[in-house]
């Protein structure tokens, strides 16, 4: 058994399709899987969630292509309310004085974002001695920074305190942990966890 936050919980629909819970709120038969994009497939190859729940559950072609892809749609949405409450700031300006004044709760990055400024602003945290302190995400392209905030060429972004923020942040977390890479050497994806489903409770 796992703490909740380590796990992301698939539902039966209806149809007997398996579809992501990423907000944890479906009715139905559930099972949890480890949060991990390379766990949900290993997940999927097995048949694990028709031997947890004993039914012939049917899967979308990519569940885990699918699930990362809800999972993303609920951190824009988050990041939406961010804006909305005055919680998230962007431009290299911006962020620097969020980072310099500690208003700042954490550091987003796009994914298509140049080396050399990127480099800047890992660097800025550290001069600043809060790099232990303030996670420094790289999880949505570009693209998707300005969907959300409603504006064009967004590579650097800036949560400030607040409850939108913070709630954006663990979005951002978990969305993160879904799509790093498995540690083989710490045993994050076995047959006991990752690749046998739990039954939902």
């Amino acid at each position: 058994m796992r703490p909740a936050a380590d796990l992301i919980r698939f539902v039966l629909g209806p149809d007997d399709v398996i579809w992501p819970d990423v907000d944890e709120k479906a009715e139905g038969r559930g099972v949890w899987i480890t949060l991990s994009e390379d766990a949900v497939r290993q997940a999927a190859k097995k048949n694990a969630f028709a031997k947890s729940l004993h039914t012939a559950a049917k899967l979308p072609e990519d569940l885990a292509a699918l699930t990362r892809e809800h999972l993303t749609q609920r951190l824009l949405g988050a990041l939406s309310m961010a804006k909305k409450a005055g919680q998230i700031v962007n431009g290299q300006t911006r962020v620097q004085a969020a980072l310099k004044s500690g208003d700042a709760i954490a550091l987003l990055t796009s994914t298509d974002a140049k080396s050399d400024g990127r480099n800047k602003m890992v660097g800025l945290l550290k001069a600043l001695g809060i790099d232990a302190i303030t996670p420094h995400l790289e999880v949505l392209e570009s693209r998707h920074f300005d969907l959300a905030l409603g504006t064009e060429n967004v590579i650097h972004a800036a949560l400030t305190k607040g409850a939108a923020a913070h709630s954006a942040l663990a979005r951002a977390q978990r969305l993160a942990r879904f799509i790093a890479p498995k540690d083989l050497t710490q045993g994050d994806v076995t047959p006991d966890t990752a690749g046998a489903a739990a039954p939902a409770h």
